[in-house]
């Protein structure tokens, strides 16, 4: 269920095999308000993906089991979750061009490079994009 305007910001899910990543997103984005739930490999990510309820989904592409474009072609293939998802933006250190073009042609929202970008920048694309939504 999506957060009403002025309580907190959102509950998130997000997608990474990188402990390190993961506990990095976690961490700042609890500090900012967010709830934060975890999947670390493609098969888990899907399964929360389809129980819905996320205002943003942060997903990464290179994942074991299943990777994230994967994950965006099997969603396009299913039914709606019975909770509404918000959009799903790509954080990667993949940046070439064509894996962001597919992603978006798969129903991405957008992109976030996980290298070169402090939480602060991080926090305000994601703050961004769920103003957007």
């Amino acid at each position: 269920m999506s957060a009403s305007p002025g309580s907190y910001p959102g509950k998130v899910l997000l997608i990474d095999d990188d402990s390190d990543t993961r506990d990095i997103y976690r961490e700042f984005l609890t500090e900012a308000g967010y709830e934060v739930d975890l999947a670390q490999d493609g098969q888990e990510g899907l399964a929360k993906i389809l129980q819905g309820g996320y205002d943003l989904i942060l997903l990464d592409i290179m994942l074991p089991k299943i990777d994230g474009l994967g994950i965006l072609r099997k969603i396009q293939t299913r039914p709606q979750p019975t909770h509404y998802n918000g959009p799903i933006i790509v954080l990667s250190a993949l940046d070439q061009d064509y894996i962001v073009k597919e992603a978006l042609g798969l129903g991405a929202k957008g992109y976030l490079a996980k290298s070169g970008m402090t939480p602060d920048q991080a926090l305000s694309k994601i703050s961004e994009f769920l103003k957007d939504s």
